[in-house]
């Protein structure tokens, strides 16, 4: 079938005795008669000029209206109309790998689309037959029986729905509008070869700067882009800082323009005409319970104690501020939204709602403020730990302490070798790294080290982390130990229940026995919802007096790394901080916790999984992306690496091990424990759990615009899922994980629509981004890749971290779906791939027969290296070697002074002595006070430009050398075979908990990205 021979006509009136062009109308709106709303085959136009005549004009004069915004063509049959904007893009891809119209569609999160009415198709605006979508990410064609009808429906639901109206069409031949980042060319033609040659050249940056630029100038051009100050980009980080006034003047503008960004963001984000329905609350409060589809598409995230007003529109207008109490899952697709106030709630309306984001700017507040503490206060950190978080080189501390005679905490199971070496040697240094690969045993270490640091040290512990679901598992081992433990939440998520409410300030307080007035006025409130207006000034000081009394009792306090700025701790001093996700927290974030008197810090993290979230990209590109604990490790400060994995069956954990982790990882379990042999699963190779399922289905754009889903992958996922289900294996063991939103919403619709057994089962099974699964585990694990394209690359499913943590989530077995063709054009996947097929688990064909596959794979583009495996430390080896003396100029002397060793002396460090590194090693100028950088140890005169005026801003003696391996620092194995022994599942598991923890979703080349997931900040408050 020629489908350049079909015509689209107008969904608007084109009048039916418009038959001088011999076009045959075609009206969307009225579906009366299926058979009159075909594509007839069309007939030449009279006034059509071939493509070659529609010579450009001079790109310096006027251009008509419908020309494209990018590179000037305007041939009426290679143009659209975007309909939200009113702008007009062409077809060409130019230097882009999308064409022009698509990659505006995307970056801008616009959907909907006009034909001109001089094209071939008349002024069209396609949209699904069925249900009227006009969104042409998730519109597509289906030819019905005749050869020459075809027509438009939505992938979702109405393609998938068979026996529609009264005429046959076979679904299964549904494909996209948009095929390859660009309109089908029966639909859109492209412009011929002279057009593109006489356009305007319009480079893939540029076009990125005028998408961003809209945004703020809606009339704005390219010549817009050259005034001064446009594109003007931040400073970016350095690696170490001359003192905490250049720390801060650094990473103070780039908190700023992401909290700028994520305000935008929510504030541009809205949900109207909403369906309410209401109900009461434990607390009798009022809930509003309602969808809002704009979550289903991934244009809104939303997380559990996010803040939306909630207006209603009618006669009888109204608005209130309430938090979310729960968020959609695979049961449900509504949002309980709890309000604050009740008076005037108009419960007896259920239409006509309208939503928005309340924005908050905690989170950054807290961090800017974290920032200028530790640069005025200088009992905000001791010397040491003050110096070693700018970079500064120091000679080695040791805190001189009784050691225990057993390192293992109380109700905890037994540490290994590797643990207890990490816990011997926390216990004896100011500052220390932990890396904690996947399955290691890095929650019971780290509960370990607190009961340790507890019993040792006068004072309290507090110990934090970037999201709630990690801040919870610790703080429940940590309470196995005895130790007296308190979780702070956030007040907005006071209402969400977790395995750990009872350890929470806020039930502690509701249950305490002390305070007998309080109680009768928790009593009464929660009976009548409100109290009067002296009953709740009193209700306050007495809860305020009760929080005081249980936080200072406390022996650990535990919350976020944001919420360690909690105006309840404000009064409290830590000499002992351990941060656990370090690795995921963005550093001026992790600074906060740090800056609260602390004499001892511990950073629990893996450096080689995923790091954090940062939305802005001005602000990512600068390097706040960068983690802390990334920075310390890249100055030469090796961490302790846990040795041991208990969780992946040994041939799961093979490949992690070699490529991520040098090798080293040993197996705490054998895989006679990882085989169930009651389960029968038709694994190629009966004692090998794991194979790599060859799909060839090609990807499209998901209905956002702004990521990918593989209709293929996804009909598989169901089949592996009900083959698991038929094997005895329960919903609640199985996870399905992607690396796209877009194919995660796909295949939870794709099952429940299409799943072959009960609804209920397909609902228990999580489906999830491998950014959410991180620090979690399941017993059998299905990764789906998406990517399958010819020209576009496979996107940030090339990052090496993505593929570590998705690799590493199975326990007893693993299945992978992709392209080999596709995916081995990347070094590290080629790897990936050749272990695959070396294991002879490289398969295709039916899961009844699978088969050994033959296919041939591409030859990677690059060799793996360690820039490959590592492209961030690569950059930041080059820019520390190009920044030798670069920085803020500073003047005055450079002698150095006593009170720093040479390296490799040891001294003993003083627990009790705040500030004395500030006051003996580096007297004079802070940037912005002016003065040069004083007295600096022997290590820094080395490193000093010899003709002055720069800051010794340099690559560590790690970075100047080629980076090979990162083994950090481990202990010497005490076991002779493969297999340690095992810690118990039981205590050392988390318990199927959700993770709130975030994740990117984007395009490949950089195309679009958009934070995604659980929770809607890239910062966690609480």
């Amino acid at each position: 079938m020629d489908l350049d021979q079909f015509e689209l006509q107008s969904s608007y009136s084109y009048g039916t005795n418009n038959l001088e062009n011999d076009l045959n109308e075609l009206n969307f709106n009225d579906l009366s008669n299926f058979n009159d709303l075909s594509l007839q085959q069309s007939q030449p136009l009279p006034q059509q000029l071939d493509d070659d005549d529609l010579v450009l004009d001079d790109l310096k004069g006027d251009l008509p209206e419908h020309a494209c915004s990018y590179c000037g063509i305007h041939n009426p049959a290679c143009v659209v109309k975007c309909q939200t904007c009113l702008k007009w893009f062409c077809n060409a891809r130019g230097s882009t790998s999308g064409s022009h119209i698509v990659n505006h569609l995307v970056r801008s999160k616009h959907k909907q689309v006009v034909l001109h009415q001089e094209s071939p198709l008349g002024e069209t605006q396609p949209e699904c037959y069925n249900c009227g979508s006009k969104n042409v990410f998730i519109l597509g064609f289906i030819p019905a029986k005749s050869d020459t009808v075809v027509v438009l429906l939505c992938r979702q639901p109405c393609a998938a729905m068979t026996g529609t109206r009264d005429i046959v069409w076979d679904t299964s031949q549904w494909s996209p509008l948009i095929q390859d980042r660009s309109f089908l060319t029966w639909l859109v033609k492209v412009p011929s070869e002279s057009e593109q040659l006489r356009a305007r050249q319009i480079s893939y940056h540029q076009i990125n700067r005028l998408e961003d630029l809209w945004k703020e100038n809606k009339s704005a051009t390219l010549q817009d882009l050259d005034r001064p100050g446009v594109d003007e980009e931040p400073q970016p980080i350095l690696l170490r800082y001359e003192d905490a006034y250049q720390y801060q003047n650094i990473f103070g503008p780039l908190v700023k323009i992401e909290a700028d960004y994520d305000k935008r963001l929510k504030e541009s984000q809205s949900q109207p005409d909403l369906v309410v329905r209401w109900d009461i609350g434990l607390n009798q409060k009022r809930v509003a319970w309602f969808a809002m589809p704009k979550l289903e598409s991934g244009e809104v995230k939303l997380a559990v104690g996010d803040e939306l007003r909630l207006s209603y529109r009618g006669d009888r207008q109204w608005s209130g501020i309430g938090h979310v109490v729960k968020i959609p899952n695979n049961v449900s697709d509504e949002i309980a939204l709890e309000l604050r106030r009740q008076d005037a709630v108009p419960i007896d309306m259920t239409h006509g709602f309208e939503a928005d984001f309340v924005w908050k700017s905690t989170s950054y507040d807290r961090m800017q403020l974290a920032m200028k503490t530790f640069a005025v206060d200088e009992q905000s950190v001791s010397g040491y730990i003050y110096h070693k978080l700018l970079g500064h080189e120091l000679e080695p501390q040791v805190v001189r302490t009784q050691m225990p005679k057993k390192f293992s905490a109380p109700f905890l199971p037994e540490l290994n070798h590797s643990q207890m070496y990490a816990v011997k040697s926390v216990l004896q240094k100011p500052l220390s790294l932990i890396q904690g690969p996947p399955g290691t045993g890095k929650t019971v270490t780290s509960a370990s080290i607190v009961y340790h640091l507890s019993k040792m040290n006068p004072g309290q512990v507090l110990v934090c982390a970037p999201s709630n679901v990690a801040v919870d598992q610790l703080c429940e081992k940590i309470h196995l130990t005895g130790l007296k433990t308190v979780r702070l939440t956030a007040k907005s998520r006071e209402t969400v229940e977790s395995p750990i409410t009872f350890l929470t300030l806020h039930e502690q307080v509701t249950n305490s026995t002390h305070h007998i007035e309080l109680q009768k006025l928790i009593l009464l409130k929660n009976e009548q919802g409100e109290l009067s207006s002296s009953d709740e000034r009193k209700f306050k000081t007495l809860t305020r007096a009760c929080e005081k009394e249980i936080l200072n009792a406390a022996d650990v306090i535990c919350c976020t790394c944001v919420g360690a700025g909690d105006p309840r701790l404000s009064k409290l001093k830590f000499r002992t901080v351990l941060v656990d996700e370090a690795t995921q927290a963005a550093e001026p974030e992790c600074t906060i916790p740090l800056i609260m008197g602390c004499k001892q810090a511990v950073l629990v993290g893996d450096h080689q999984q995923l790091g954090p979230v940062i939305m802005n990209k001005k602000a990512a590109r600068a390097g706040l992306t960068q983690s802390l604990f990334e920075r310390l490790v890249m100055l030469g400060n090796r961490p302790i690496r846990l040795q041991v994995q208990y969780r992946m069956h040994p041939c799961l954990s093979e490949f992690p091990s070699n490529m991520f982790y040098e090798g080293t990882l040993q197996n705490g379990v054998t895989a006679p424990e990882r085989l169930r042999k009651n389960v029968d699963f038709p694994w190629p190779i009966p004692d090998t759990p794991m194979f790599f399922y060859q799909n060839l289905g090609q990807e499209e754009i998901s209905s956002s615009g702004t990521s990918f889903l593989n209709r293929t992958e996804a009909s598989n996922c169901e089949k592996i899922v009900t083959k698991f289900f038929k094997a005895g294996v329960v919903p609640a063991q199985i996870g399905i994980v992607t690396p796209y939103e877009g194919q995660r919403s796909y295949i939870v619709n794709y099952m429940q629509f299409n799943g072959a057994l009960k609804k209920e089962l397909y609902n228990q099974v999580e489906v999830a981004s491998v950014d959410a699964f991180q620090g979690r585990e399941k017993d059998y694990i299905i990764l789906s890749c998406v990517r399958s394209n010819e020209h576009q690359g496979i996107g940030f499913l090339s990052d090496p971290r993505r593929l570590n943590v998705a690799m590493t989530r199975a326990k007893f077995g693993s299945v992978i779906l992709g392209n080999p063709k596709i995916l081995s054009k990347h070094p590290l996947w080629h790897h990936l791939l050749t272990h695959f097929k070396e294991k002879k688990t490289l398969v295709e064909g039916p899961l009844n027969n699978l088969q050994e596959s033959m296919i041939r794979f591409n030859k990677p583009r690059q060799p793996l290296n360690k820039a490959t495996l590592d492209p961030f430390s690569r950059r930041f080896e080059i820019n520390a070697r190009e920044a030798l003396g670069a920085g803020i100029p500073a003047t005055g002397a450079r002698t150095p002074t006593t009170g720093f060793g040479e390296l490799g002396d040891v001294s003993t460090y003083d627990m009790n002595s705040i500030s004395a590194y500030k006051q003996d090693g580096f007297e004079g100028g802070g940037v912005g006070v002016g003065g040069g950088i004083g007295g600096l140890p022997p290590t820094f005169g080395r490193m000093m430009k010899q003709n002055g005026g720069g800051y010794a801003n340099y690559a560590s003696s790690v970075l100047s050398q080629d980076l090979g391996s990162d083994l950090g620092s481990v202990a010497p194995s005490t076991i002779s075979s493969s297999v340690a022994y095992s810690q118990s599942d039981r205590l050392r598991d988390a318990s199927n908990s959700m993770a709130v923890g975030g994740y990117k979703d984007e395009l490949a080349d950089d195309m679009q990205s958009s934070y995604s997931g659980a929770t809607s900040q890239a910062f966690t408050e609480f």
